[in-house]
């Protein structure tokens, strides 16, 4: 969320970090409600004082066996008053409130501006795509060939895009979930934590998934509780409502956990094979970190991502969003997107953003200086480390044979028992 004081005294610059995103939001209705506001606080602050006062004077009238008729008139008089300006300016909070969590995070100025994703800008490449000798098969054709793959019963089970994974299938599942986090905490230096998988409307709104992204959700029907779309919302409101101390910055956790995401108006979209399904695993990075190092510790994280890719050997590009293809609180992203050779194109395994301290004044997470002086919001970040399901996706297909056999990574083996690869039978 951003500050009130700001978007005040920056108006503009907020006017155009909006209209770049391609979004509306009445600025000039808030700054209305917001000078009206003020000066009701002043008329509040100077009738509560007189009534004060007035109550005082009362009272000295009536130790003096004096008429104080006429000041109780007036006070009640008063007192009448502030309770519609009091009332007033609750109902004109709550206006700003509303229009305040409609206001997106302003776009950093090295964001590319641009309505959409075909404005996005490589940043850089790893790896060379294969080339292969025969023609590749999807990774869904090659699952169910393996028969570590099974759509058709995860549909059964749920509905469409679940997938039941099968005897090597779930093995390496199981084993990218461990590679990532050994790595992530071994190498990386973040603290792994395993968080709830259900969080209240408070840890989904200081996130910023809530209202902006309801029905992406999947909600409990007999509680307030909503199964998380990513690890980001639980880990983060780790610190919310506290007062960090700034020796202990930076923070860094990691978290394996299932993720739900209805993906409402995504029909059609990669809805075959394990691209885009309604739950999926991930391995998820947060940094809680100092204002002022947040850019490079974007960059860290960023590279922190692109490990677990180069370590298992999947070709991928890094991708700066632009303006109109950012999530609502991120201020500048990356994307990680892998090369699945039966797309032909690369595809998003990871996303890491830099939400500096819009999720935080949300969240009400600061930080205390260690110098002393007022605390104040420190910059949250988070990226995928990475999307588990889409790992398997890109190991099968990069690593596949023209019989239909898997390779398996390397770097994956000693999580998978020593086994080099995965064949029929």
């Amino acid at each position: 969320m951003l500050d009130l004081k700001f978007i005040r005294e920056n108006t503009e610059a907020v006017r155009k970090g909006v209209t770049d995103r391609g979004l509306e939001v009445p600025l000039d209705r808030l700054l209305e409600l917001d000078a009206r506001r003020r000066k009701i606080l002043t008329d509040l602050e100077e009738k509560r004082a007189r009534h004060k006062r007035g109550n005082k004077e009362i009272g000295e009238l009536m130790r003096r066996g004096e008429d104080a008729w006429a000041l109780r008139e007036e006070m009640g008089a008063l007192s009448d008053e502030i309770k519609a300006l009091e009332a007033e300016e609750g109902e004109i909070g709550a206006e700003i409130r509303d229009i305040l969590i409609r206001i997106p995070n302003l776009p950093h100025e090295t964001v590319p501006v641009g309505p959409d994703e075909t404005f996005n800008q490589e940043v850089r490449r790893w790896g060379e795509p294969r080339e292969f000798a025969f023609k590749p098969l999807s990774h869904w054709e090659l699952g169910e060939g393996l028969d570590i793959l099974d759509f058709q019963r995860g549909v059964k089970i749920a509905e469409s895009r679940f997938t039941l994974l099968k005897g090597k299938g779930a093995l390496m599942e199981r084993a990218l979930i461990n590679f990532m986090l050994d790595l992530h905490t071994r190498e990386h230096g973040y603290t792994e934590v395993f968080p709830p998988i259900l969080v209240n409307e408070e840890s989904m709104f200081s996130t910023g998934q809530l209202p902006k992204l309801k029905d992406e959700m999947y909600a409990c029907r007999d509680d307030e509780l909503y199964l998380i779309p990513t690890a980001e919302v639980p880990v983060t409101n780790i610190h919310r409502g506290e007062t960090l101390r700034e020796e202990d910055l930076p923070i860094y956790y990691c978290a394996y956990t299932p993720c739900f995401r209805r993906e409402a108006g995504s029909y059609g979209r990669d809805i075959r094979g394990l691209i885009r399904q309604h739950q999926f695993n991930k391995v998820e990075l947060v940094k809680f970190v100092h204002p002022d190092g947040s850019y490079d510790e974007l960059e860290k994280l960023t590279r922190d991502a692109e490990d677990v890719l180069q370590r298992l050997g999947l070709p991928y590009r890094v991708e700066v969003l632009s303006t109109g293809d950012l999530s609502f609180s991120a201020a500048k992203c990356y994307d990680l997107e892998v090369w699945l050779p039966s797309y032909g194109e690369y595809k998003e395994i990871s996303s890491c953003s830099n939400f500096t301290d819009f999720q935080a004044r949300r969240g009400d997470i600061r930080f205390k200086p260690a110098g002393g002086g007022k605390s104040t919001f420190v910059h949250t970040l988070n990226g995928s480390g990475v999307a588990i399901g889409r790992t398997v996706a890109a190991i099968l297909e990069n690593y596949q044979r023209e019989d239909g056999s898997v390779e398996i990574p390397e770097a994956l083996r000693p999580y998978m028992h020593g086994m080099e690869e995965i064949t029929a039978g």
